[in-house]
């Protein structure tokens, strides 16, 4: 069984604060969820002031970003936290798909894993050069 804790994704010092505090406490890991804020700078923020603790986002929304700048967030934080970030994917509702994100409804599954494939390319891209 893991043990995980969400850190705020609202206040990057607070992040590092409960990130340090999980990390101490014996955590696996921290997530952050995508909701009012984005999730890659509280966990970016966790990086520099953790060692062990895993860092994940609980969520983070494919389709509103492209495959590439989904790689580039996921790359940089597992450089970051040296191999500790672990890509959370989501799909979101078709409400907010459509209202708040302004992206066309599709069926998410067959979408995803080419979403999933497309990032995972863009990886080997850069590890092959």
């Amino acid at each position: 069984m893991r043990v995980i804790t969400q850190i705020p994704n609202n206040d990057l010092r607070a992040a590092q604060a409960v990130a340090r505090l999980a990390e101490r406490a014996g955590f696996d890991a921290v997530v952050t969820a995508e909701n009012a804020h984005g999730p890659f700078l509280p966990l970016a923020a966790a990086a520099l002031v953790t060692e062990r603790i895993g860092l994940e986002t609980a969520v983070a929304m494919a389709f509103p970003r492209s495959p590439t700048i989904m790689a580039h967030a996921a790359w940089d934080l597992n450089k970051a936290s040296s191999g500790r970030f672990y890509l959370g994917l989501g799909s979101q509702v078709r409400g907010h798909n459509e209202r708040r994100y302004g992206i066309p409804w599709t069926p998410p599954a067959p979408r995803m894993r080419d979403y999933i494939g497309a990032v995972r390319a863009v990886w080997r891209a850069w590890e092959t050069e």
